[in-house]
């Protein structure tokens, strides 16, 4: 009886070691895990003289001291690391890599990181291109059309009301003429504001003239706003004012991409790129006319060429959309997922966290 008792006991104990066996695996000095990576600054930095540095680095290795593990990193394509981190090749896949439904079908991801979205750059024009695409953006031609028969409509009424008695304002002697001085008195009044309230002979045109000083201090405000915007964005690109206006241009986004499956899902034909520098590269070279990919990494490697005297007129225009959410991907189902989050969260506490972030994003 009490042998059977014993052979009892010693299987109860060697189930429970299989279940927390696997939970344990991260825990021991001797695993070595192993790691992916792709290329993707400044999450990843990647060079052929020195070991991979980044923000996505730095966080594993800290991750790794956490949970005392040992572990070698090796470089893949992003399609290639996918691949294996979900067919078990891989434990880890450490990079820029965007939290999706269709990516989480097939593999696990860790808490998020790091939040951004996508964004559009494109190359800043010449003056002359420029003056053309300001000259011809429809929002600036409409502004100008209601300015005008804004002007118009003013100068009409003070003419009928004043025009027979007020010889300091209607001083030309045509009719022809005083009604073009109208239309100038009415064009002064829309885009300079109201005159002096005894310039006008008439009661009805004094009190018009208090009415349109509180009516006008507001359309020239607006006037203004919209004015400022488009000239700012006429000297980017007048034709993008979002994702929507991408379709009948030439796009480029990154292979198997968040950047591109958007393009994808809303029907917008593009290029493909291997990487995010082919990808900046097409755009100087005007091999397309913007390209789509995480607002982040588009503004630290714009930033970083611009350093070093390259890419000066390109630009990330002031339009964010589809956030994204990067975290480290794992197998599939992985057993280890809540113990790395645990010392995720502990690591993004930390100052040494805040200040990575700061050495790659301030001023970004």
């Amino acid at each position: 009886m009490r042998a059977v008792h014993h052979t009892l006991l010693f299987a109860y104990l060697s189930f429970i070691y299989l279940l927390a066996g696997p939970s344990t695996a991260y825990a021991a000095n001797d695993v070595n895990v192993k790691v992916g990576s792709y290329h993707c600054p400044p999450f990843v930095i990647e060079s052929e003289t020195e070991k991979p540095s980044g923000l996505s680095i730095y966080l594993w290795e800290q991750i790794a001291a956490e949970l005392g593990v040992e572990f070698e990193i090796s470089h893949h394509e992003l399609g290639e690391l996918l691949e294996q981190v979900s067919t078990n090749t891989l434990n880890i896949g450490v990079s820029c890599i965007s939290i999706t439904p269709e990516r989480e079908e097939i593999l696990d991801f860790s808490h998020s990181f790091y939040e951004t979205h996508l964004a559009i750059a494109v190359k800043q024009q010449g003056y002359l291109s420029s003056l053309k695409n300001i000259l011809t953006n429809k929002k600036l031609l409409i502004v100008l059309g209601i300015a005008f028969v804004a002007a118009g409509v003013v100068g009409g009424i003070y003419y009928l009301l004043e025009h027979r008695v007020n010889d300091k304002l209607y001083s030309m002697r045509s009719k022809r003429a005083k009604m073009i001085e109208g239309f100038i008195l009415g064009l002064l009044f829309i885009t300079k504001g109201p005159f002096n309230y005894y310039e006008f002979k008439t009661l009805t045109g004094r009190v018009l003239t208090v009415l349109l000083a509180i009516f006008t201090t507001f359309f020239i405000a607006s006037i203004t706003a919209i004015l400022a915007s488009t000239f700012t964005l006429g000297l980017l690109n007048s034709d993008i004012k979002g994702p929507n206006d991408l379709a009948n241009l030439r796009v480029g986004a990154k292979a198997e991409s968040t950047s591109s499956l958007f393009l994808t899902s809303h029907s917008i034909v593009h290029q493909s790129f291997e990487s995010t520098n082919d990808l900046l590269k097409a755009l100087d070279n005007e091999q397309v006319e913007a390209i789509v990919a995480d607002d982040a990494v588009l503004k630290y490697l714009i930033k970083m060429a611009k350093e070093s005297g390259n890419y000066e007129s390109l630009s990330v225009l002031p339009y964010q959309f589809e956030k994204q959410n990067y975290g480290l991907v794992l197998e599939n189902n992985s057993p280890h997922r809540e113990k790395l989050n645990r010392a995720l969260l502990k690591i993004r506490q930390s100052p040494g966290w805040h200040q990575t972030l700061n050495k790659y994003f301030a001023d970004k």
